[in-house]
Parts: structure tokens; C-alpha cells; sequence
């Protein structure tokens, strides 16, 4: 059975964060799901960051929380997708499961004429150097959640307040930047679109 796509609107993050744990641990009983969303304006911290990579807060608030990597931020604009999965049944481990979310946010952007691609060495998706795809995951009793965040047309100047993902002056870009206009909704559905063929061609 494919995971169905749930959308949440823009939302704060910890009910959300909260909600995905509580699956993940089987408090909560529903089939995969793949939640689609922005947050309201938030830095998060993977459970290994480094606080020197937040530089400048300010008001926006800061969360501590359970994913791998350093520091990012989510915001209005931004494309949030937690795939809440089961990752046996698409026989996927962490390595090939990003290598899903990746070539699944490149296929995407394709599709509006932007050349992308995965770094090995750094997760994530770049534009000439330029990342506009972020990952962070988590798996607990074979069940992942967290997930990818794509930037479509937001306020970048909260990426200036920190070291993105960990990489000192790292540059952050988004889809309007390289178009006249995006839809953000258009985005979305193609995203979804890519994202459940790429599963279906692991059942």
C-alpha cells in the first residue's frame, strides 16, 4: 500500500515534531503517511549540533530535537515533507533513502527548468553551489520521520543568522530566485507526485 499524502498548511513546529514521534514509537497506530507543510519561522537543532553554528537568533525561536545534522531553519515558503514510512516495506536503509528524497527533489525541480543535483559528500540538493534542498532524518523501530525541506519562495535572510546545515557562509537560494514566478502549490503536487512513483518503484 502507498503512503498517503497528508497536507497540514503552515504549522508550529513542535505538535508536528510531537505528532511524528509518537508514531514512530507506535503510541499512535496509522498506515505511511507522507505529511506535506511549512512552519511557522523556527531554527532546529539535530542532536549532535554544534551550538557555535547558531550565530544571531534573535527572536526566532530555537528547538532542540531528535534528526541528525547541525542547524537549519524552516520558515513560510518552504516546502516540508516528512515521510512517515516504514522503511522495510520499500526495502530502504538511510543511505538509499536519501538518495530517494534527493533525485526526487532534482526530478522536481527539472520539471520547472532548474538544473539541480545531490553532493555526496554534503546531503541535500545545490544550484550552482547554492543549496535549495535540505535532509534530516530519523529511524526508530524501523520507522522513519523527519524528512526534506525545499525552499520555493521565502524569506532567506534567517539562513544569514546561522551556518546552514553546519558549512561556514554556505549560500542558500530558493526557486524564485532562478524564475520570474513560482506556484508554490504547483511545486507541491509535483513534488508528491515524484515522490510516491519514486516509492512505488520499490515495492
Amino acid at each position: 500500500m502507498m503512503p498517503t499524502v497528508k497536507q497540514h498548511g503552515v504549522v508550529d513546529y513542535e505538535p508536528i515534531w510531537r505528532a511524528m514521534q509518537a508514531w514512530a514509537a507506535g503510541e499512535v497506530s496509522h498506515d505511511d503517511e507522507l505529511w506535506f507543510l511549512q512552519h511557522a519561522p523556527v531554527y532546529t537543532m539535530g542532536q549532535n549540533a554544534d551550538p557555535i553554528h547558531l550565530l544571531n537568533p534573535g527572536d526566532i525561536p530555537v528547538i532542540n530535537i531528535d534528526r541528525g545534522g547541525q542547524v537549519t531553519y524552516h520558515g513560510p515558503g518552504q516546502l516540508v515533507v516528512y515521510p512517515l514510512i516504514t522503511l522495510e516495506t520499500y526495502k530502504l536503509g538511510i543511505r538509499s533513502l536519501v538518495t530517494l528524497l534527493e533525485q526526487s527533489m532534482v526530478d522536481t525541480l527539472a520539471e520547472f527548468e532548474i538544473t539541480a543535483a545531490a553532493k555526496a559528500d554534503a546531503p541535500g540538493v545545490y544550484v550552482d553551489e547554492k543549496k535549495i534542498g535540505s535532509i534530516g532524518l530519523r529511524v526508530k523501530n524501523g520507522r522513519c520521520y523527519h524528512g526534506l525541506a525545499l525552499n520555493i519562495d521565502m524569506d532567506l535572510e534567517p539562513f544569514s543568522r546561522i551556518n546552514p546545515c553546519g558549512y561556514d557562509r554556505l549560500q542558500m537560494t530558493d526557486m524564485r530566485a532562478q524564475l520570474t514566478a513560482v506556484d508554490f502549490a504547483e511545486v507541491s503536487n509535483a513534488l508528491a507526485r515524484n515522490l510516491i512513483q519514486a516509492l512505488a518503484e520499490r515495492l
